[in-house]
Parts: structure tokens; C-alpha cells; sequence
């Protein structure tokens, strides 16, 4: 991707309208930025407007990386990483991060140090926890596919003892629960604005690769579980969020080379704009000052794009 430059002129032809309600999203005047390289399969981008960083994983190099929005520096946040996956923060500001090596989900404490919130599941250790989301209750969601005990590059080559699930931790009691079985590879994971939807991708699902929504109930289970967007031959979702407006960004590619980038997805399902990118993208975030600025993890780069939208607070 040595080759690749951003494009000279307004408005950039890697922001793609698909349908006319996606115009009033694009900013005339922004265009596709590459922040970084170097990475060998970049993931879980997550910002910290509290120290104005962005951070992100490098599954393969077993590193958790910063990006400094004032100076555009990266450096090293935490190596090893016990091959970390997907990252958020918590109604405390803290890290929860997703490890395929350790099999966890983890907290990082204010001082550094990293409370273990669970790796088992009735005495039975999880698969390779992959993508994770706090609630506004403070309850953590996280998806537990087995992609990272296929390979030591992304983990470690293990049988899974138990299913491919969802699952809840309860913010009070550090419980967990199971929300969701059955669900074909689950991977990325999202919110509606209010709540009131859960959109987990089911990367596993044939013959196409899906977009799956499900009812929330009560704020702590799932109902309902109905085809949101299917994928089509080639394409080939990973992590995604939410806009204010219900509008689902998604990384999107490795199918077809002309499917790279961001796919983005209006309430009902419908495409309506798509960000080209010069490799697939696995997960996004929204921060800057005023989260309308959209992070993209890609394999080897870390690239970033202002929208005339917010992304919702807490994802």
C-alpha cells in the first residue's frame, strides 16, 4: 500500500453516494487520510477524547499501538497484547479489550494494571473473544468466535470447548449470560442510538456473509433475531458502529478488491454510501472532538475520514 496517496481534489471519489440521503453525510471539503502503517492485520480502533489518542490492535505483532491526534506520532501501548482483538471503553473511561491468545475479556485499571473479567464459561474456557461493546447500563457485550484458534498468528491453535456465542457480563454482579447461540461466526457487534437493536455480524453465514439485528429486551436479552443485510458474493463484513441518525458504518472487503473500505447502511438496511479504501477494512470507531471523525482499522494501515455526522456516544 506504499503507493497509495490521498486524492487531490474536492470532493474525494473514495466517498461513493449510492443513494442521494447519503449526501447530506459527506463533507465537500474531507477526504480519506492514511494516519498510519505498518501493521500486519490492524483491528479494534478506540478513541480517547479524554487524552485526545486513538488506539488500536495489530493482531499478528501481539501489539496494542497509539495514535496521537496532536503531534499524528504512533507509538507502542502494550506489547504483548496476548493477541488483542477488539477494543472499547467502559462508563469509566476504561480500556475493555478482547485477547484471541489469553481467551479473555479484560479491564485496564486506571493504574495500568488489568482485572481479568472473564475467561470461561462453566468451566470451560471461551473460544477467541473477538469484537466488544458497553452498554449505557454499563453491561458488556462481547462476540466469542473460534477464528483465533485456527492459527498462532492470531492466537493459538486449540479445539473449541464450547459453541460460538454472545454473551452479557451484568455491570452489577460481573455475571455472564448467554444472549445469543447460534449465530454463524459472530463477529462485529453494535447498538441502535437508543438501544433498542443489536446488530452482530455473522461472518460464518452461507451462502452469503450477514448482517444479523435482533430485538433488546428489557436491556439484557435478545429476541427476534431477523436477516438485517445480506453481504452478497464477495462481500464480507467485520466491525462496525452507529451514527446518531441509526446509520450503520461498517468495515467492509477482502472478497473482492473493489469491496474494500466502509459500507454504510441506512435503519432499514438499505446501502446508501461507501468509503474506497486500497485494502479491507476490519473495524472502525468514531472520535475526534466532536466524534464525526471515522477511524478505519485496515490490515496494514490506519486511515481516517471527517463526516458530517456523529457517531454514538459510548461506541
Amino acid at each position: 500500500m506504499t503507493d497509495w496517496a490521498p486524492n487531490p481534489r474536492y470532493p474525494d471519489p473514495a466517498i461513493e453516494i449510492l443513494d442521494p440521503s447519503f449526501l447530506k453525510y459527506r463533507l465537500f471539503h474531507a477526504s480519506v487520510e492514511r494516519l498510519a502503517t505498518g501493521t500486519r492485520w490492524g483491528e479494534g480502533p478506540v478513541w480517547f477524547g479524554d487524552g485526545r489518542y486513538l488506539l488500536w490492535t495489530d493482531l499478528p505483532n501481539d501489539r496494542i499501538l497509539r495514535w496521537e491526534e496532536a503531534t499524528g506520532s504512533v507509538s507502542v501501548y502494550r506489547q504483548p497484547s496476548n493477541k488483542a482483538n477488539g477494543n472499547t471503553r467502559d462508563r469509566q473511561g476504561r480500556l475493555i479489550t478482547c485477547e484471541h491468545f489469553g481467551r479473555r475479556v479484560t479491564r485496564t485499571e486506571y493504574d495500568g494494571s488489568i482485572t481479568v473479567l472473564i475467561d470461561s464459561w462453566r468451566g470451560k474456557r471461551l473460544n477467541s473473544p473477538n469484537d466488544v461493546i458497553v452498554k449505557s447500563d454499563g453491561s458488556i457485550w462481547f462476540t466469542d468466535p473460534p477464528f483465533g484458534l485456527t492459527s498462532h498468528y492470531e492466537g493459538t491453535v486449540a479445539a473449541p470447548e464450547i459453541p460460538a456465542r454472545v454473551y452479557r457480563i451484568d455491570p452489577m454482579n460481573f455475571e455472564a449470560s448467554i444472549v445469543a447461540e447460534g449465530v454463524l461466526g459472530p463477529n462485529g457487534l453494535c447498538f441502535s442510538p437508543d438501544e433498542s437493536l443489536l446488530y452482530v455480524v455473522a461472518s460464518r453465514a452461507v451462502p452469503n456473509r450477514e448482517i444479523r439485528v435482533f430485538d433488546v429486551v428489557d436491556g439484557q436479552s435478545l429476541a427476534n433475531e431477523r436477516l438485517f443485510v445480506d453481504a452478497g458474493p464477495g462481500g464480507t463484513p467485520d466491525g462496525m458502529r452507529c451514527d446518531i441518525d441509526g446509520n450503520l458504518w461498517c468495515g467492509w472487503g477482502m472478497g473482492k478488491p473493489e469491496l474494500d473500505g466502509v459500507m454504510i447502511f441506512n435503519p432499514a438496511g438499505a446501502a446508501i454510501g461507501r468509503i474506497a479504501l486500497p485494502e479491507r477494512c476490519a473495524n472502525v470507531a468514531f472520535g475526534g472532538a466532536s466524534r464525526d471523525r471515522l477511524f478505519m482499522a485496515c490490515g496494514h494501515g490506519l486511515y481516517a475520514l471527517y463526516v458530517n455526522i456523529q457517531g454514538v456516544k459510548g461506541g
